[in-house]
């Protein structure tokens, strides 16, 4: 990691510190090393909680009301392990049902900005023997922690058992948009193909509670749209998808277009068409 980089060395003196905000990298030890003081992070949650690399993901994905801003010391072997310096207070998350990572980004920068001023100000960076609040909380609250790992892949792929309406529509906010695999008949060849969803929504449409979890239909009243339902028995709606190796398009023309429904009637009140399956 950082290979062949090296501090800047001014008029032949070691500088002071090395300080990392958003920075997704391990800073490794022999270059901390180079430093008087060592190195600072400025990190967007209150530490301990949400260790990692996506804090701001997290914290939405979880639904909180409230984060923070600390600033620690860069440890020399553990992401997200050095000696806490400054915390702000519960900060409330403006508008959190609906607020995105971006949003939350630019709410906290400001703050952690003048945080790690503060911070270099007051010299927190120096070597204390002070067990303050801080540290002891840390040391108390290990086995309570909520993680922030590196956001996957497979984190925006629905699981449409154990998923409700308000995860999938919280995943579609912080993580953008989703996929599932769905079956393509082709020739008589069935192959599995990546369904990207965008524009998900909850719409009301009493009735369909007999429909299986994850078997997405054709409803065809004053337009075509493509539906499904979720394991509390919500029903979405979903407008654009994109079909593996294809531009996103209307949900219903694309899914027919490439073969991925079956002429076999999946209830009265719907239409003689249904999915090869339910999405994976």
């Amino acid at each position: 990691m950082l290979k062949g980089i090296q501090p800047p060395n001014p008029h032949g003196e070691p500088i002071n510190l090395i300080i990392a905000v958003s920075f997704g990298l391990f800073v490794p030890p022999r270059i901390l090393q180079t430093a008087r003081h060592g190195g600072l992070n400025v990190h967007p949650s209150l530490l301990p909680e949400f260790r990692g690399a996506a804090p701001l993901h997290y914290t939405l994905l979880k639904g909180r009301t409230k984060t923070g801003v600390t600033v620690q010391t860069l440890h020399p072997e553990h992401f997200d392990h050095g000696r806490i310096l400054a915390q702000t207070p519960l900060l409330d998350i403006p508008s959190p049902d609906t607020c995105t990572v971006k949003q939350l980004r630019d709410f906290l920068a400001p703050i952690g900005a003048e945080l790690l001023i503060q911070s270099i100000r007051q010299r927190l960076f120096l070597p204390s023997d002070d067990k303050d609040d801080k540290v002891s909380r840390e040391i108390q609250n290990q086995e309570q922690l909520s993680w922030a790992p590196k956001i996957r892949t497979e984190d925006s792929h629905i699981n449409w058992q154990t998923w409700t309406a308000d995860e999938i529509l919280r995943r579609q906010r912080v993580l953008g948009p989703l996929w599932n695999l769905a079956s393509s008949r082709t020739e008589g060849t069935l192959t599995l193909k990546r369904i990207i969803m965008q524009e998900i929504r909850v719409i009301r449409t009493p009735g369909f509670r007999q429909l299986p979890t994850g078997v997405p239909f054709l409803l065809k009243r004053e337009k075509r749209r493509l539906l499904v339902q979720t394991c509390d028995e919500k029903v979405l709606e979903i407008p654009l998808i994109k079909v593996e190796g294809r531009p996103f398009k209307d949900a219903a023309g694309a899914a027919e277009k490439d073969h991925l429904f079956e002429e076999k009637s999946l209830a009265t009140r719907l239409p003689k068409i249904k999915f090869n399956g339910a999405l994976q």
